[in-house]
C-alpha cells in the first residue's frame, strides 16, 4: 500500500523483534556503511537478501535510495 507521499513515502510498517546480537550485527553494518538510520540498514540487509534468494534483482542500489522494491 502507497499512501502518495512523494517518492520517500512507504505505505507499510513491519515491527520486528532482534536478540542483542541481531541488533548489535544491523548497527555494525549501519555504521560500516554509512546508513542514515538503523531502518535505512534494515531495508538494505532485507533487500540483499532478496536478491541472494533471487526473489527481487540485485541492480546496486545502496539505502540513501530509500527503497527495498520499485515502487
Amino acid at each position: 500500500m502507497h499512501r502518495g507521499r512523494g517518492p520517500l513515502a512507504r505505505g507499510e510498517r513491519l515491527q520486528i523483534m532482534l536478540s542483542p546480537e541481531e541488533l548489535a550485527a544491523v548497527d555494525d553494518f549501519r555504521f560500516r556503511n554509512r546508513m542514515p538510520s538503523r531502518a535505512a540498514a534494515v531495508r538494505e540487509l532485507f533487500r540483499l537478501g532478496l536478491a541472494s534468494a533471487g526473489l527481487v534483482n540485485s541492480d546496486g542500489r545502496r539505502s540513501a535510495d530509500f527503497g527495498v522494491l520499485d515502487s
